[in-house]
């Protein structure tokens, strides 16, 4: 089930953001519990970021937000992510599913994200969607833990097409 994240979110939030397997491609680098709140609050703030519920526990997350003015029926969807404990279950499937659904019944037309080009496993799921590449940031995400920067890859998805 799908909800709006509260800030009793945070540490199931925290936990799933800061896993070995999900951190290097969620745009922060690995930090403590009490600094999160750089990230969480924000994101909590937005009205926009989404929690993904099964069985009464948070097992995924993702930001949709939708552009303003003349990009009014795009939506950026960002953020998003789920416990590395039901990776292959299709939770991520069906919170996509979800999420697309949502979007097209709230006037989105175009969705867009960024992927990591060093993130296959997402770059295969979103594709599996029929999102399309579209661009590639050069050099535009360095981790600390990396020597060098990596790619980040555009895609889009027209709603209207699918």
């Amino acid at each position: 089930m799908r909800r709006l994240a509260t800030p009793a979110d945070f540490d199931r939030v925290y936990d799933i953001y800061m896993h070995k397997e999900v951190v290097p491609f969620l745009g922060f680098d690995p930090m403590p519990r009490e600094g999160f709140g750089k990230v969480f609050d924000p994101l909590f703030e937005s009205g926009c970021f989404y929690v993904y519920e099964v069985g009464g526990c948070v097992q995924g997350f993702y930001k949709a937000q939708r552009h303003l003015g003349r990009a009014a029926h795009v939506a950026y969807l960002g953020t998003l992510a789920v416990a590395p404990q039901v990776k292959g279950s299709g939770i991520a499937r069906t919170m996509m599913g979800d999420a697309l659904s949502r979007l097209r019944n709230a006037g989105i037309t175009r969705v867009e994200l960024t992927v990591e080009a060093d993130n296959p496993r997402a770059i295969a799921f979103y594709e599996r969607f029929g999102f399309i590449h579209e661009g590639t940031q050069r050099a535009a995400y360095k981790r600390a833990s990396d020597e060098s920067c990596v790619d980040e890859l555009m895609y889009g998805l027209l709603l209207n097409e699918r």
